[in-house]
């Protein structure tokens, strides 16, 4: 069985984080280690919600794994709340790198051309430094932009995606995947760029009309468990696409939903049923 590790916070009420991730590659047959870096009492659409900062047991949770000789097939970061964190991050990465494992990092940190209240541009340059320690990113296109210091466009065509995911594999990652790519009408997906072989691929599923938190957190979470079951980069990213897809349909057609973010618990048979295609078209 693969063992991966996953770096992020976690919110005891709402899907999001760690509450999104280790149940969703859990049930793709991956053994998940968690070091949950803050506990929250719920996600942060919610008011008045409490905070528990954890980084101060990044390093002795991580120093004991050292000592054990434990190791990891992946490591895989979503949000990070603090400059700090990140140095603290790069660090673990650091102690468990290998020629044959995978670090991927989901850069999440803005949306719809704004960093999160909490942070600023150096963050995100700080940011950008983690990514570059990375073999996958899968930034949004706001997070690529600040990252990069390019443009932010809400009106997208190919050539300025290709341009800026050719920006991010500047950054020292070998794939870079641009996330919420929508370049046909009532289409969204990703494009990516594999920095070897100088390839881009992308793959688009239908744009369901529903915002909801967390869906960011299922994305990236199928895409490591995907991979952990020896799909193909461009495989996995499709496997995403489609579970996230189908989480959003699935909330919009249950009729107690609530501001709690997508019903993946729900999707979670399409999820294992769609592991096994090998559907790119």
């Amino acid at each position: 069985m693969k063992r991966i590790l996953t770096i992020q916070d976690i919110s005891c009420l709402g899907r999001c984080s760690l509450t999104v991730a280790l149940p969703i590659i859990s049930a793709m047959g991956v053994e998940t280690c968690i070091i949950p870096t803050a506990v929250l009492s719920t996600h942060t659409m919610f008011n008045n919600f409490t905070f528990k900062d954890l980084q101060d047991q990044i390093e002795p949770i991580t120093d004991h794994w050292v000592d054990e000789k434990i190791e990891f097939d992946a490591i895989y970061t979503g949000y990070l709340g603090s400059a700090e964190q990140i140095d603290i991050v790069a660090h673990v990465f650091d102690k468990f790198k290998t020629d044959s494992n995978l670090i991927i990092v989901d850069p999440a940190m803005a949306d719809n051309g704004k960093l999160y209240p909490a942070f600023d541009e150096a963050f995100a340059k700080k940011m950008a430094g983690l990514c570059g320690k990375a073999d996958i990113i899968v930034p949004n296109l706001t997070e690529a932009a600040f990252m990069t210091g390019k443009e932010y466009r809400e009106t997208q065509d190919e050539a300025y995606i290709k341009d800026m995911l050719l920006a991010l594999s500047g950054l020292g990652a070998r794939i870079s995947v641009l996330t919420g790519v929508m370049l046909e009408e009532g289409k969204i997906g990703v494009m990516g760029y594999d920095s070897e072989t100088k390839e881009f691929f992308h793959y688009y599923n239908t744009l369901y009309p529903l915002f909801s938190h967390g869906t960011g957190d299922v994305f990236a979470s199928t895409c490591v468990g995907a991979l952990m079951n020896g799909k193909s980069i461009p495989e996995s990213f499709a496997v995403a696409v489609d579970y996230t897809g189908q989480t959003i349909k699935e909330t919009m057609e249950d009729e107690t939903k609530k501001d709690y973010g997508v019903s993946f618990e729900l999707a979670i048979p399409y999820l294992l049923d769609r592991l096994k295609k090998n559907v790119l078209d």
